[in-house]
């Protein structure tokens, strides 16, 4: 079943917002924010987490080349663990918004938690992802753009598999954890610190 194009009927400038990262072990929040034309239609844009990498990658060109404007933003480890994840994926999408032109006048976001820093009124719709196509397609850039960085990161750290695991907190970066340390890019307020051997 084909997304929704937009919110409502009314033509204002909707962007869709979404974050990637909030489990992982290591790395940045990644947010992208996706205005398109108002009425915007494409079949294959879905929630990134239902498509394949090269589908992602395919279809983040196609998301560039037709949207009116479109922004991707992170915040880094060292701000995550400062501010806490939650405020960190906040964060995050309104440094994307921010970077916008046109400025949107409603900002439709993946979840159901949010706060415009922009004084841009907003929609929290959880599972937005797989309900409106401008979040469908922030998840795509979003997602597209850390793996690339997280694949760029493993480079030095090929015994975390962040290539494979982006980050995440796979039964194999878990053990690495373990037996190695902490990079500089692992997050050290992770929730699930419970099942590292190592004290943080």
């Amino acid at each position: 079943m084909a997304l929704k194009p937009n919110f409502s009927d009314l033509s204002v400038i909707e962007c869709g917002c979404d974050e990637v990262g909030r489990g992982c072990l290591a790395g940045p929040v990644c947010a992208a924010a996706v205005i398109f034309p108002y009425g915007y239609m494409n079949s294959q844009i879905d929630d990134s987490k239902k498509l394949g990498e090269k589908q992602r990658d395919a279809l983040a060109e196609t998301i560039r080349r037709d949207a009116l404007a479109w922004a991707v933003a992170e915040v880094s480890v060292e701000e995550i663990d400062r501010i806490n994840i939650l405020n960190a994926s906040i964060k995050c999408m309104n440094k994307a918004v921010a970077q916008l032109e046109p400025r949107p006048e409603l900002l439709l976001v993946d979840g159901n938690r949010f706060n415009s820093e922009l004084g841009i009124p907003y929609r929290c719709v959880v599972k937005g992802d797989a309900t409106y196509i401008s979040i469908a397609a922030a998840s795509i850039l979003a997602k597209t753009y850390r793996d690339s960085l997280m694949r760029e990161l493993g480079r030095d750290f090929p015994e975390y598999d962040w290539a494979g695991n982006k980050g995440y907190p796979t039964p194999r970066h878990i053990a690495a954890v373990n037996k190695h340390g902490l990079t500089g890019h692992h997050r050290r307020t992770f929730h699930l610190k419970n099942q590292l051997s190592l004290e943080l």
